[in-house]
Parts: C-alpha cells; sequence; structure tokens
C-alpha cells in the first residue's frame, strides 16, 4: 500500500505540474509597427583609401514595449535599395551595382537581410539598453551585439542605434585583407557601420 501510495502522490505531483504549464500566459508585451517611411538606415564602410556612404530602405520591422521598456523586435532591410550618396554618376552606378553583386551582397540571390532581438538588458537608465539578436545577410545568420536608445517623440517610440558589422562573418569577401594577400591600398576594410533609426507608428 505504502508503495502504491507513494506512486499514486508523485503522479498527482506530475499532473499538477503539467497543468502549471497550461494556465494562459498575460503579457503586456505591445508590438509596434515600425514606420518604413520615417525610419532611416545609414551606411558606411571603410578603406585604405577612404569611405563611402549611402542608404538602404528598411522593408518591416516592428519594435515589442511592456510599458515603456523594450523587450524586443526585428526589423528586415531590401537589399536592392542600396544607394551611394558620396559619388556621382557613372562612379555612383558602378559602385552600387557592385555592391549588389556576388562579390559583396547578391542581392538576386539574397534580396533581403534581417535583424532579430534575443535579448535586451537596461543599461540602469531609462531608455538605455544592450541589444543581443541575430543579423541574417546572405543567408549566414551570426550573434551580434550593439547599445541601442529609445525615446518617445510626439507618441512614437523611436529607437537609435549605432551598429559595426564585420562583413567577413557573413561571406563577403571581396578586397577583404581576411582572405587575400598583398591587396596594398585596394584593401577594403571588413567592419562597416550601420547607424539605424526606427520610429514606431503612432499606437
Amino acid at each position: 500500500m505504502k508503495k502504491v501510495s507513494v506512486f499514486s502522490t508523485l503522479l498527482a505531483a506530475l499532473a499538477l505540474v503539467g497543468m502549471s504549464f497550461t494556465f494562459p500566459f498575460n503579457s503586456n508585451v505591445e508590438p509596434r509597427e515600425v514606420s518604413i517611411e520615417e525610419s532611416t538606415i545609414t551606411w558606411n564602410a571603410y578603406k585604405v583609401t577612404g569611405s563611402h556612404n549611402g542608404n538602404i530602405q528598411l522593408k518591416s520591422g516592428k519594435l515589442d514595449f511592456d510599458g515603456d521598456k523594450l523587450v524586443g523586435g526585428s526589423f528586415e532591410i531590401d537589399m536592392a535599395s542600396i544607394t551611394c550618396n558620396d559619388l556621382e554618376g557613372e562612379w555612383n552606378q558602378k559602385l552600387v551595382g557592385h555592391l549588389k553583386s556576388d562579390d559583396f551582397f547578391g542581392v538576386e540571390k539574397h534580396p533581403t537581410a534581417g535583424f532579430v532581438i534575443t535579448q535586451v538588458v537596461s543599461r540602469g537608465t531609462p531608455g538605455d539598453y544592450k541589444i543581443v539578436g541575430d543579423l541574417t545577410i546572405k543567408g549566414i545568420t551570426k550573434e551580434i551585439k550593439f547599445y541601442a536608445k529609445v525615446t518617445e517623440e510626439n507618441g512614437q517610440k523611436v529607437a537609435t542605434a549605432d551598429i559595426k558589422v564585420d562583413r567577413s562573418d557573413f561571406n563577403v569577401r571581396y578586397g577583404s585583407g581576411s582572405f587575400f594577400d598583398n591587396l596594398g591600398d585596394k584593401t577594403i576594410y571588413d567592419e562597416f557601420d550601420l547607424q539605424v533609426k526606427l520610429v514606431s507608428d503612432n499606437s
């Protein structure tokens, strides 16, 4: 009888544990869609002899909030929209075409890039966060970390961040000293910068 009683008690306990996982999860998370028109992404890339910069358009995005606290989010980039701001005419077209080619981002095969937040850590000051997430470029996903700031403007949540990306992590090899020797002044540095500003739609 004692063994049966213990076994029955164990089954009852397991049943209660199982039931606890079926309770509805009360979440206060509010997803806010990102305004494609008001949000901006600027890129800066560097080489031995100088640098280039331009813009690239957001395709979609959202920011998740619990009250005033950022708790998650994601965005998708339209890689075909890449532009160059510091060159004109033929040189501009050549650079943009090269960036879209398989030497760099292979836009025909990989028309979008994306980022998904996996962890948000408060830095102790309201609106200041450390962000951890998965960045996908050319079908390759890598974890990256950066700091972000969230403010409120006219009822909209605005998230800004400076993100440093190592292109060699995503098989973008052209002109990289990490893959090719003796490039000299033709070397293009692996790291490039993204300045991201995500503006939420009014809730």
